[in-house]
């Protein structure tokens, strides 16, 4: 990749991209942060030796502009982005990290004809261990997409699926990490319910979901089976399973999923509702 990138934000998933792509090769020359807090600014152009600027600079020098920024954010940041859009290059492709915002969203506020690229990330992207959802909006072509996803492969595994299944991407993955972490928290305090210190029972707990996942990636083998494997009949994780079960694990986790997508679903049609009336 020979073209410049701008990374609109310089928050912890803006930074973990940043890092990613520094760790690929990409000459830094090649990558541009626009930052509009002073103190963060100097912290990333001195930890990775990248220009921090402007957004209007930013994305002026840029072929491909990333949104790495909070919802409340967006339409001041498009914005200053459609004036820049007006100066020249039509061609820019837009890819934004927002959760919740369909891509027309972003279509409607910048000129006519810019691709726009949704990715939905989740927090795993700061140890390069993200899963991210990607889907294309109406003038986004494959190898928009693609380019987009090799830029996302230097921090974890990108699927591509079509817009309307974004919402379900933002409740198991994106949202995702937050059910684990509850269920290492339920752990710990039960850790140290039977004497452990809050220190050892959290790093069981954090451990045990790591290495679960590593073997869940890596093995080949399903979580049936997996789980199987490791329930002797009769024995204490039968027993543990049985109060999961007793007290409705699955449809819980079932139903958060669920309640999760519609929300996102919620959403992303009050965004569209908004744009179909101006």
């Amino acid at each position: 990749m020979t073209q410049r990138i701008a990374i609109v934000g310089g928050g912890n998933i803006g930074e973990s991209l940043l890092a990613g792509l520094i760790r690929t090769g990409k000459p830094i020359k090649d990558l541009v942060v626009a930052e509009k807090f002073a103190a963060r600014a100097k912290e990333l152009s001195d930890d990775y030796g990248v220009r921090v600027t402007d957004i209007a600079d930013a994305v002026e020098s840029a072929a491909i502009v990333i949104l790495a920024i909070k919802p409340g954010d967006v339409d001041d940041v498009l914005s200053v982005i459609a004036e820049v859009e007006d100066q020249g290059d039509q061609e820019r492709l837009t890819v934004t990290l927002v959760s919740g915002l369909p891509t027309a969203k972003y279509e409607n506020a910048l000129p006519a004809g810019t691709p726009v690229v949704r990715v939905m990330p989740n927090t795993p992207m700061l140890v390069g261990e993200a899963m991210c959802g990607v889907s294309g909006g109406r003038y986004a072509t494959d190898e928009h997409v693609a380019t987009v996803v090799s830029l996302l492969e230097t921090v974890g595994k990108v699927v591509v699926v079509p817009e309307k299944q974004m919402d379900a991407i933002t409740a198991l993955s994106g949202s995702g990490p937050a059910y684990l972490f509850l269920m290492a928290e339920a752990m710990a305090d039960a850790g140290v319910s039977l004497g452990l210190t809050r220190a050892m029972a959290s790093e069981l707990a954090a451990q045990t979901i790591r290495g679960a996942g590593v073997l869940l990636t890596d093995s080949g083998v399903s979580p049936v089976d997996l789980r199987a494997a490791v329930t002797s009949p009769a024995g204490t994780t039968a027993a543990a399973l049985r109060e999961f079960e007793r007290y409705g694990f699955r449809h819980a986790v079932s139903e958060a999923v669920l309640a999760s997508s519609a929300k996102s679903e919620e959403i992303g049609k009050a965004v569209l509702s908004a744009i179909e009336s101006d």
